[in-house]
């Protein structure tokens, strides 16, 4: 698959895109710095011959795309929605965006949309399949792609093909990935971030995550 991923030389967007490239897809790192992207594609090409990794800047990788990431701080979020709103119809995005408030990034702050991704939906409209996921991972964790990652993933949107897609795509990562429901859940997960970040501080963790308990089949 052909995936592209705005904001890809930040830590979130390099493991992932390191990730879904040994997993054998075609990925398209995206930056504001077409020159930066390109040397973090030549980088990951190194560690994952299996796939493809080519860089440019955040046009280029939503244009080569099937299903795009968006890996930015949400202080960018909203501008780079608009920036990118009519190349990204019919696709799917998976936003990871958590509405953090520096300094006080250990607590919970509901933007004005609610949830980024109900955010992005609003922005974007229909014609752009938004799916809310990968909230709580460690960016260390997923820089290792030989690391097993002890957190499952909670996955929402309001198009169910799309959700089961984003499934399978997480799940190429080595992490177990769920059903989260509706976009409106995306509440709920972006919430959960601040928590993890208060614990991970709290109990000296380097990637506090979640699990999943209790579903038949799913240990």
């Amino acid at each position: 698959m052909r995936i592209g991923v705005i904001g890809g030389t930040g830590r979130e967007g390099r493991g992932l895109a390191l990730r879904w490239a040994r997993a054998g897809h075609h990925v398209t790192i995206g930056s504001r710095d077409a020159d930066r992207a390109r040397e973090r594609a030549a980088e990951i090409t190194a560690q994952a011959p299996q796939g493809t990794v080519v860089g440019g800047d955040n046009a280029a990788a939503v244009a080569e795309a099937e299903v795009v990431l968006l890996s930015v701080p949400y202080d960018a979020h909203a501008a780079t929605l608009r920036e990118y709103q009519a190349l990204l119809q019919n696709r799917i995005l998976i936003d990871i965006t958590v509405p953090l408030k520096p300094p006080r990034v250990s607590e919970v702050h509901l933007p004005p949309g609610q949830s980024a991704a109900l955010e992005a939906q609003e922005i974007l409209g229909p014609g752009v399949k938004v799916v809310a996921a990968l909230h709580h991972v460690s960016a260390a964790h997923l820089a290792e792609p030989d690391q097993v990652i002890d957190c499952d993933v909670l996955v929402c949107g309001n198009d169910e093909p799309a959700r089961t897609l984003v499934i399978g795509l997480i799940e190429q990562l080595g992490l177990r990935a769920f059903d989260a429901g509706a976009l409106v859940n995306a509440i709920a997960l972006e919430s959960l971030t601040p928590v993890l970040v208060h614990m991970n501080k709290k109990y000296k963790s380097k990637g506090s995550g979640i699990r999943i308990t209790g579903i038949p089949g799913r240990s």
